[in-house]
């Protein structure tokens, strides 16, 4: 897989195995333990990671209220990794404080997913980098 910029099919392929493996016992990665123990907080996806065509395959279109499970496993990785490197620096204690306000480290992920994806919509809306600063604040925001 692409470090930095896997293609769609990467990413499913990366969440079914996973999947695959982790169900089946087998040893997992320290990356796939972590992808693992989400997938399992989510049991709706697990018929869907299960099928393996019908998981590549499918479209999740958001103007007809689909979530994409590839794009929800993906952001909360994206918050494991930023909290346990506290990159953007103050995101561990922020998520820390979140987590505490809404009684769960997955409500915490779900609250600082839409700080997150606000964040990547208005960097790419504005050709600009994305704003840690704003980010960062949303999330604190979230938790007060």
């Amino acid at each position: 897989m692409a470090m930095f910029n896997p293609s769609r099919a990467e990413v499913r392929e990366f969440f079914i195995e996973t999947w695959r493996k982790g169900s089946a016992g087998l040893l997992l990665s320290p990356l796939e333990t972590i992808a693992f123990e989400w997938m399992r907080e989510h049991p709706e996806y697990h018929t869907l990671l299960a099928a393996v065509e019908r998981a590549l395959e499918a479209d999740y279109a958001p103007e007809h209220g689909q979530t994409n499970p590839f794009l929800h496993l993906s952001m909360h990785l994206s918050i494991s990794e930023q909290v346990s490197i506290d990159q953007p620096p103050g995101i561990r204690s922020a998520a820390g404080a979140l987590a505490a306000q809404a009684g769960s480290l997955h409500e915490a992920h779900h609250r600082i997913m839409e700080c997150l994806g606000a964040m990547l919509w208005k960097s790419q809306r504005d050709g600009a980098p994305p704003d840690a600063a704003a980010y960062l604040e949303c999330v604190r925001r979230s938790a007060a």
